[in-house]
């Protein structure tokens, strides 16, 4: 096996290993758009346009995947969202 070919092999290794998990932020009657918008700029660092966008998506679908990444990366993030009042969960 050539080095190139053992590198590739890692590489397909590692994000084999990665499960990455997702935060869903679902609807709820309580909270307003703008405080929705602000929260995922701030707890999710998204830009204004997608936090409109997934607060439409929240408000129209009734949930909307709002960050990927490894499990220990999303905790935080998901706890900022739920002290801020939002229903949020990792899956």
């Amino acid at each position: 096996m050539s080095a190139q070919e053992k590198v590739v092999e890692e590489i397909l290794e590692k994000s084999v290993d990665q499960s990455n998990s997702e935060i869903v932020l679902y609807n709820d009657d309580v909270n307003t758009f703008d405080h929705v918008i602000e929260t995922l700029i701030s707890s999710c660092e998204h830009t204004a346009v997608q936090a409109e966008q997934c607060a439409l998506l929240v408000h129209y679908k009734g949930k909307c995947i709002v960050k990927t990444g490894s499990y220990e990366e999303l905790v935080p993030r998901c706890s900022k969202l739920l002290q801020a009042g939002l229903s949020a969960e990792i899956v």
